[in-house]
């Protein structure tokens, strides 16, 4: 049976995306040829040691990425899901991408395994500050590390260390 008359037939839908999905959107993927681990050494700017060494270095690094992916649009991989969505009565994106650019293209139901880097979180653990909270104060704060105006304690971006 070919994918098209599965699909047909299919009542629920579940999607894998990973890099692949957004280096087509112009975000440079990890790994390859051209991937940033190639540029950058993870352990000195994806990890919360790196980031409690040196904040403002691991702060600009994202803030350089967010930048990227806010000029970034959804592909028409991105916008094919989102449609796909409006024709299955269950229907799922589980995706590897911090981007936001499957929520863009307007995908609701959607598990982020590596988080979002467009949200934040308080690097206390015991802190119940929401993100919301968080996000406003970091788009105050721009290129500079927030604080958590709860615990006063640094704010990192979404996503797994």
């Amino acid at each position: 049976m070919n994918l098209l008359k599965r699909l047909q037939s299919a009542y629920s839908v579940v999607v894998l995306s990973g890099a692949g999905m957004s280096a087509a959107s112009g975000i440079p993927t990890f790994r390859g040829r051209d991937g940033l681990w190639n540029q950058y050494r993870p352990e000195e700017l994806a990890t919360m040691e790196a980031f409690r060494r040196n904040p403002q270095l691991v702060w600009e690094w994202y803030c350089w990425r967010r930048d990227l992916i806010r000029g970034a649009k959804p592909n028409a991989g991105h916008l094919a899901l989102a449609e796909m969505e409006r024709y299955f009565p269950e229907f799922a994106v589980i995706t590897q991408n911090v981007d936001n650019l499957h929520q863009t293209a307007g995908t609701r139901n959607i598990t982020e395994l590596h988080g979002n880097i467009m949200r934040n979180l308080c690097i206390n653990t015991k802190c119940s500050i929401s993100s919301e909270v968080l996000d406003r104060e970091v788009a105050r704060m721009g290129k500079t590390p927030a604080r958590c105006p709860e615990c006063g304690s640094l704010v990192r971006p979404g996503v797994v260390w």
